[in-house]
């Protein structure tokens, strides 16, 4: 980067990652601004999950480096990187069915903070109690506070899991196909949700909801078979015929997406 350029939130320089004979990512080279929402996006199997566990740390990359903040934590394991502000969802949910909404968003902050735990039961005014109701009414799920998880649609659960993944204060939220299997009122509550997130929160969306992602992204990148084809803004993407080719099935530079 040249002198006095922003450093950027996220950096990938010719990142891989093979799984025995599988080339999952080939050479991923990408950067995501302080502040943006990056969408990317791709038919199944393209390799977006693989990346986000790549960035996340919980795999390495088989070649290749990753930068977080200007921080090389190419070898660093996830819980240093959450230490830096990288805090993550799943596809599939981390979520204790048991517990109530208000239990699991305390927990969430408290494991998250230096404190950690504590055998005294938290007073009406402790601080992760009263930041736990905070970030409810900001996913809104104010009302449901002492709702079980387990009683929750699946679209609040997903809400309640972008809820847990802001107790850890992050500067860099990934989010992995949150709006799979929801109704199409919940990708509008969960879109709304997205769009309102503060600015020094940069965003990075795995989705294969392309109206979701082009709703919420400032920029968007679009894989297939572990390679980056195209990036553009969020109209560039959607009239290019690279991608329409890539969810449409045809082959893409000789290959079958």
């Amino acid at each position: 980067m040249a002198a006095g350029a922003p450093v950027p939130a996220l950096r990938l320089q010719g990142v891989g990652r093979r799984f025995g004979a599988l080339q999952a990512l080939h050479d991923v080279s990408m950067e995501v601004a302080a502040g943006e929402r990056r969408a990317i996006l791709g038919p199944n199997g393209a390799g977006k999950t693989t990346l986000f566990n790549v960035v996340a740390g919980d795999f390495p990359p088989t070649s290749g480096s990753v930068e977080l903040f200007g921080t090389d934590v190419t070898r660093l394991a996830p819980y240093a990187r959450t230490r830096l502000g990288v805090c993550r969802t799943y596809q599939t949910s981390q979520l204790f069915m048991g517990l109530t909404v208000a239990q699991s968003l305390f927990l969430a902050i408290r494991g998250a903070s230096g404190g950690r735990f504590s055998p005294l039961r938290p007073k009406p005014d402790d601080r992760s109690r009263v930041r736990a109701a905070e970030i409810a009414e900001a996913v809104g799920l104010a009302a449901d506070l002492q709702t079980a998880v387990g009683s929750l649609s699946h679209g609040q659960q997903r809400q309640l899991e972008v809820g847990m993944a802001l107790a850890g204060s992050p500067r860099l939220l990934m989010l992995d196909e949150p709006a799979a299997g929801l109704s199409r009122a919940e990708r509008i509550t969960l879109t709304d949700l997205i769009k309102r997130l503060p600015r020094d929160i940069t965003v990075v969306i795995v989705e294969h909801d392309m109206d979701v992602a082009l709703a919420v992204a400032d920029r968007v990148t679009v894989m297939a078979e572990g390679t980056p084809l195209v990036e553009g803004d969020p109209e560039e993407i959607q009239s290019n015929r690279t991608v329409q080719d890539i969810y449409l099935g045809h082959a893409v530079g000789g290959r079958h997406g």
